[in-house]
């Protein structure tokens, strides 16, 4: 399976509280809710297109425990609500135990967990938010296309995707639109790391 990311970001970089108040207050983030304002009708297309292409979802621990609290309840039967219920779900944890919701718990070797599932047919392996899992599979090459959801908001404050300090990344640019309401629709393909020079 080929390892697909996407991931709603801030324009500084923060992917924290992205749906609502009190989605993830983590470290007193008080600034969550800040897709709101550019809710745009492009945006289903897209989702609906990205989830009909999913054999399986890998989740960080915390994302799992924002979608298990909400999808369950909100299965409206198409492809975004249902596949997230149906799809069978991935979650590196050393606490997580006997979850249920088609959930499968990884608690050894992520990595090599995660080689394992993408070495299996099918379609895509998704990643949906999960920040911190995000970075660690980039970090080890494990992503094969990266998707990012630009808002034209600065928040000023939470978790960011990249850290101050951290791996480089050199990115294949493969697709860019912008939504009406300003949202960036920006489609990558890892490609090892940065390289530097002179500008000439």
């Amino acid at each position: 399976m080929k390892l697909t990311a996407t991931m709603m970001l801030t324009v500084d970089g923060v992917y924290q509280g992205p749906g609502g108040p009190d989605e993830d207050r983590r470290g007193g983030f008080e600034r969550g809710g800040w897709t709101a304002a550019h809710a745009d009708p492009e945006m289903w297309p897209f989702l609906t297109s990205w989830f009909e292409r999913a054999d399986a979802l890998l989740l960080g621990r915390k994302t799992w425990e924002i979608f298990e609290r909400y999808w369950p309840h909100h299965d409206a039967g198409d492809p975004v609500s249902h596949g997230i219920n149906v799809l069978p779900k991935y979650v590196p944890s050393s606490t997580l135990t006997d979850p249920a919701w088609n959930t499968h718990v990884i608690n050894g070797d992520v990595e090599a967990a995660v080689r394992e599932l993408k070495a299996k047919p099918g379609r895509e392996l998704q990643v949906h938010g999960s920040g911190d899992l995000l970075r660690s599979l980039l970090e080890r090459d494990l992503v094969d296309e990266l998707n990012l959801r630009i808002y034209p908001v600065v928040v000023g404050d939470g978790l960011r995707l990249f850290p101050e300090r951290g791996q480089t990344h050199a990115l294949t640019l493969v697709e860019s639109r912008t939504t009406p309401s300003g949202v960036m629709l920006q489609t990558y393909r890892p490609a090892g790391r940065a390289t530097f020079g002179t500008a000439g």
